[in-house]
């Protein structure tokens, strides 16, 4: 056990309140962020998820299909109430926090977004389908999106006071507000447009809650008027607010196009292996919140810290990826067969391939934020933006052939292309070093501890019993794999 690893246990045990609510130092400070996100992300992505596998059951994948392809066409056009304010927010406000004082500003500036995103939606949902119903929840889920993405930006100011803690109570109550809403109309009202409406009441309560407290524990809310703020923020968020409109075509084109087809129960499967897919990204999603604010702060501070804030990112991203692939690759059919029923067992081959996708994903995520925090934003969009095209062409190639298959590999290709070019112009634009021996080290030790658990759970006798302890055997072999394998290596130096 290392001295980072005993010190960090001395302070919990020693003063566990002052580890968990206040920031003592980076790494602690990235435990604690870490450690709420995970709590919030954890229980109300557990939530979420057990009220999913219930709408998919209960309504059947017809009208499963209706609900993620209206779901699906709203978060398109979330970005454009954010337009990428919410990054460059925590970035400029961690690196120089009397820039605070420029906030009411932007509030301001998310509202009048908000409502230009909704009237997009609305007007957008008379050209995307007929069906009266589908339009309604657009609607309807529309305004819950709208509502979300509100939020975001009070999360932002958390983030970059490194206060995640706040962010999590919120995200856990609308959680618990959704599910117990969302559980009342299935087994009372059982409709899509009802669970449309439980979707917007829980956004309600969440925002007027995180709303109160902000104003009267954190920050005085009111609105300003500087046009000359909102022409600073805009320049600099631009880039992302393009980036996120791509990112959000290659995430949501696909089910979008399949439902334009006429594909909603193909739109249903696919969804059902993506909400699996979406689980498995969370990790990802905390660790690089817990991470920006750091790297932003060090970018100003310390070229050699960030560097090694950095290296110990992508690490952590290995470390997670490879087990997280090769064990659903492996578990693929008893995943699909355990969450959801055998109507949805043509949602295993897209599971499998979106797996792929996953790989790309978590890899990219220290390269998109090496480049935001180094002003490089316009390389992001050119990324993204490259990605999108691809997606759509191929979508436009392969949907009408294989539906959710041809749909699943055209994400794959496209997050391939998204992640070379973050990476090329990660190495040419910034002064991060993507590569070194050390982490080459650590991904051959990954994989080997990957490779041993695929042998054990591969054995019938393992891989038979109930999918939840096929999981766990999983985990507990990889991890004692690459203890072993640290050891070996350890001893292996002494040696020399």
């Amino acid at each position: 056990m290392n001295m980072d690893i005993k010190n960090t246990i001395k302070n919990i045990i020693s003063n566990p309140s002052a580890f968990f609510l206040k920031n003592l130092g980076i790494k602690q400070t990235i435990a604690k962020n870490t450690f709420w996100l995970v709590i919030a992300e954890g229980i109300s992505s557990f939530l979420k998820f057990i009220l999913i596998i219930y709408v998919a059951r209960i309504l059947g994948t017809t009208e499963y299909g209706k609900f993620a392809f209206a779901f699906a066409f709203v978060s398109l056009f979330a970005i454009f109430s954010d337009f990428g304010i919410s990054q460059i927010t925590t970035r400029e406000l961690a690196q120089e926090k009397d820039k605070e004082r420029g906030f009411p500003n932007i509030l301001s500036l998310k509202i009048l977004l908000s409502i230009g995103a909704l009237i997009l939606i609305c007007f957008g949902s008379f050209f995307i389908t007929l069906d009266p119903v589908i339009r309604g929840m657009i609607w309807i889920l529309g305004a819950y999106i709208i509502i979300g993405s509100f939020s975001e930006i009070i999360y932002a100011f958390f983030r970059a006071r490194q206060k995640m803690e706040y962010e999590a109570w919120a995200k856990i109550l609308q959680a618990v507000v959704l599910t117990g809403a969302g559980f009342f109309i299935l087994f009372n009202f059982p409709s899509v447009q009802s669970l449309s409406l439980a979707y917007l009441f829980a956004a309600l309560i969440a925002l007027i809650f995180i709303l109160v407290f902000f104003h009267f524990k954190i920050y005085q809310l009111k609105l300003g008027f500087n046009k000359n703020i909102w022409h600073g923020i805009l320049v600099m968020s631009w880039p992302l607010a393009l980036t996120g409109i791509f990112g959000a075509i290659y995430n949501q084109i696909d089910s979008i196009m399949m439902g334009y087809f006429g594909q909603i129960v193909e739109v249903g499967w696919y969804n059902a292996a993506y909400k699996i897919i979406g689980a498995t990204l969370i990790p990802a999603g905390l660790i690089s919140i817990s991470f920006f604010p750091i790297l932003s702060k060090l970018f100003k501070e310390s070229k050699e810290k960030l560097q090694k804030s950095w290296d110990y990112y992508i690490q952590l991203m290995i470390f997670l990826i490879l087990p997280i692939v090769v064990g659903g690759m492996i578990l693929a059919p008893k995943i699909i067969d355990f969450v959801y029923d055998s109507s949805y067992f043509s949602s295993i081959l897209a599971f499998q391939i979106l797996l792929i996708m996953v790989v790309f994903y978590y890899i990219s995520n220290p390269f998109f934020h090496a480049l935001i925090i180094s002003n490089q934003q316009k390389k992001v969009f050119w990324a993204t933006f490259f990605g999108a095209v691809i997606n759509i062409i191929l979508n436009l190639i392969l949907i009408p052939k294989y539906s959710l298959y041809g749909a699943a590999i055209s994400t794959v290709i496209a997050f391939i292309c998204v992640f070379s070019l973050l990476f090329w112009f990660t190495s040419r634009f910034t002064f991060l070093k993507p590569l070194n021996f050390k982490l080459l080290l650590n991904f051959i030790k990954i994989s080997l501890s990957s490779i041993a658990m695929y042998l054990v759970v591969s054995q019938p006798i393992i891989y038979n019993l109930n999918v939840v302890f096929s999981i766990l055997v999983g985990v507990l072999v990889y991890l004692v794999a690459l203890v072993f394998i640290k050891k070996l290596t350890i001893l292996f130096k002494l040696n020399l």
